[in-house]
């Protein structure tokens, strides 16, 4: 029976119980197909590239049905392959159906992370910020609570890891199930959901572009953030920084998180959401820029204390800032983006940040990303100051 309204703890439980599941299986895989299977390093990465391939095309296509299709049955859709997938590796996890089933696995991700963003956009008693902060904190507590549980449960057994897995997966497809299936041909029709910054159809065009510089941007900020993820570990332990300090600075990042997003709920009566992510963004850069100063463990801490504060006053509200920009019919599409974005600027960070170290050093590395995000922030400043000026014209002339 289809319900009327989107609910948020609903979507948020959705979005921590998918992360969860999935922070099993990333931190785990390169290790288990080089140290349990056996398979080279550079084996390992390329499962880990098609596993990124896999998840785009699993974004673009959740996004796609979400707006052309069926948006229950497309979330039905990528909860079963992700949970079955995970429950048959507990039966079958040897090499080479592993790669196979964690392939299928995160396809079905990326289906889920768009999804469950697109219905985000669909929630009417909250604001979008407001949405988007409350989901984006249910994801790292997913993330936290994945990655220690998978640290524990390892040693234990593997197939452990995969029941245990199958359980959070299990969960998430009773949440899609029993409250995902809502009428939402009537909730597009509400219109106050309709946040969007654009009254006229003739700026529509406009605020698009103006989306494709933020997506340009977002794939600056991962490839950056990627950084942390590979070279830095490589980094910090050349400087004699133990790797298990490295490891609790993502716990420190989850923490914080978890902490910090209820308060930054608080800064939208306040702050402009367009405001509050330019400048959580240009923070998180100024991270990387203080880098090249780093050479202690306490100035690392610092350091990722800044980027952490920059990426929770810009990560959660930019699905929002997306949705106000975008008719409530094309949300898949560009939710979907954003998390295809995401995934390329992951995929491109490392190979980028060998090449550069390889060829320069890592106070290069740290300055050139610096200027990548920095230079794609002035140029949606800019821009963004352009469409203000059009609006008030336009308004004036009306």
């Amino acid at each position: 029976m289809e319900q009327q309204t989107v609910k948020l703890k609903w979507v948020a439980l959705a979005s921590l119980l998918n992360n969860t599941g999935a922070a099993f299986l990333w931190p785990l895989t390169t290790m288990y197909l080089h140290n349990y299977l056996g398979q080279t390093l550079t084996t390992a990465g390329f499962v880990m590239l098609i596993m990124s391939i896999a998840m785009m095309m699993g974004n673009y296509l959740g996004g796609w049905l979400f707006d052309h299709w069926k948006q229950y049955q497309t979330a039905i859709l990528g909860v079963s392959l992700s949970t079955l997938a995970i429950f048959l590796l507990i039966f079958i996890h040897d090499w080479p159906w592993y790669a196979v089933l964690i392939t299928i696995n995160s396809f079905g991700d990326g289906i889920n992370a768009t999804i469950v963003n697109s219905y985000g956009t669909l929630v009417s008693d909250h604001s979008s910020r407001y949405v988007f902060n409350y989901i984006y904190m249910a994801f790292n507590i997913g993330v936290v609570i994945g990655t220690l549980l998978v640290g524990v449960l390892l040693p234990i057994s593997v197939v452990v890891v995969f029941a245990v897995a199958t359980i959070f997966y299990a969960l998430l497809m009773l949440v899609v199930v029993l409250t995902f299936n809502v009428a939402v041909d009537a909730i597009k029709d509400n219109s106050e959901i309709q946040e969007h910054y654009h009254d006229s159809r003739q700026l529509h065009s406009r605020w698009i572009i103006l989306v494709w510089f933020i997506l340009i941007n977002y794939i600056t900020v991962h490839l950056s953030y990627s950084l942390w993820e590979s070279v830095m570990a490589v980094h910090m332990t050349n400087m004699g920084i133990p790797f298990y300090a490295y490891s609790m600075l993502w716990t420190l990042n989850g923490v914080l998180i978890i902490i910090g997003q209820p308060l930054v709920n608080k800064l939208s009566p306040y702050v402009r959401l367009s405001t509050q992510i330019i400048v959580g963004i240009f923070i998180f850069a100024l991270s990387f820029l203080l880098l090249i100063f780093a050479r202690t463990l306490t100035a690392f801490v610092i350091d990722f204390v800044i980027l952490t504060i920059g990426e929770m006053t810009s990560f959660a509200g930019l699905p929002a800032w997306i949705a106000q920009l975008t008719n409530v019919d094309e949300a898949g599409h560009y939710q979907g983006l954003l998390n295809i974005m995401m995934s390329v600027g992951r995929a491109i960070g490392p190979l980028y940040g060998g090449f550069v170290i390889e060829k320069g050093s890592y106070q290069f590395l740290f300055i050139s990303v610096f200027c990548l995000m920095t230079g794609t922030l002035i140029i949606i400043c800019l821009y963004l100051w352009h469409l203000h000026r059009v609006q008030r014209r336009l308004n004036l002339d009306k």
